[in-house]
């Protein structure tokens, strides 16, 4: 239940990011490999505010984004979207659809939040034969490039993070070791984890904090003690607009991220 509040859900729509080139270009090329058929129907479990949804929206007939949050569903459908996606207020592991309905499961970045065995059976029941699973994350393995700066912009960067691991959920662990458990848990032989995906994502300073604001590790933070979180923020904006030499919170940098992806075939 970590994203299901109006305030949070407002910022991960804001400072989320959609799925970056790389990690768009593995899906499609693994998905082209092992389908023969057309995809008709994908569902895309987790999508809290429809950034990954919309990017299959361009390529795939139906696509349908389910969340826990109802706050988080309110946000993906008061978004900008094509007339093939729709949006559902539904668990990850009791979806309301049909046995052997659904061409392609996908999830960024929520998989690790799911009770893993009950969410397998459940993907295992509503894919069709020869349907597919995506399972994407990105890790904590992130860095902030600047002109010669980008070293000193990732060790502030990492410093921020760091103060914020000790709130971390258990299930985040899933994610430090690079979906390996979720891997081991998909039922299909037909399957494979690629871990070295790395995307660089054009975001500003103002950008780059705002997504450590949109962390449940923040977001806990900010619950157990709202000043010191509010202060961690702006001491990681001052320190990087001082280390770039910049005043503008505006100013463009390059985000680079490393995402894993489980990927496997009915």
């Amino acid at each position: 239940q970590m994203f299901e509040g109006k305030g949070h859900a407002a910022v991960y729509q804001k400072y989320r990011f959609a799925p970056g080139k790389e990690l768009q270009q593995t899906i499609l090329t693994y998905l082209k490999e092992k389908r023969t058929s057309p995809i008709e129907l994908v569902v895309d479990v987790g999508c809290g505010t429809g950034q990954g949804t919309r990017f299959l929206a361009e390529h795939f007939k139906k696509v349908v984004g389910t969340d826990i949050s109802e706050a988080q569903i309110q946000e993906a459908k008061d978004s900008p979207s094509t007339p093939n996606v729709s949006y559902l207020v539904s668990p990850a592991e009791v979806l309301p659809l049909e046995d052997a309905s659904v061409d392609l499961i996908t999830s960024f970045t929520a998989a690790h939040w799911f009770d893993i065995e009950k969410f397998m059976r459940e993907a295992n029941r509503v894919l069709k034969p020869g349907g597919c699973i995506v399972l994407c994350t990105y890790t904590v393995d992130m860095s902030v490039r600047y002109g010669n700066c980008s070293e000193k912009l990732t060790k502030i960067f990492r410093e921020s993070w760091d103060q914020l691991l000790k709130y971390s959920h258990s299930r985040v662990q899933h994610v430090l070791e690079d979906y390996k458990e979720i891997f081991e848990a998909l039922p299909f032989p037909d399957k494979k984890r690629i871990t070295d995906i790395f995307d660089k994502i054009l975001m500003t300073v103002a950008g780059v904090v705002g997504y450590v604001e949109s962390t449940s590790p923040y977001q806990v933070f900010k619950k157990h003690d709202p000043e010191a979180a509010k202060s961690l923020l702006q001491e990681t904006e001052k320190r990087m607009l001082e280390t770039m030499g910049v005043s503008s919170r505006d100013t463009p940098v390059e985000f680079w991220v490393r995402h894993v992806c489980v990927l496997g075939c009915k």
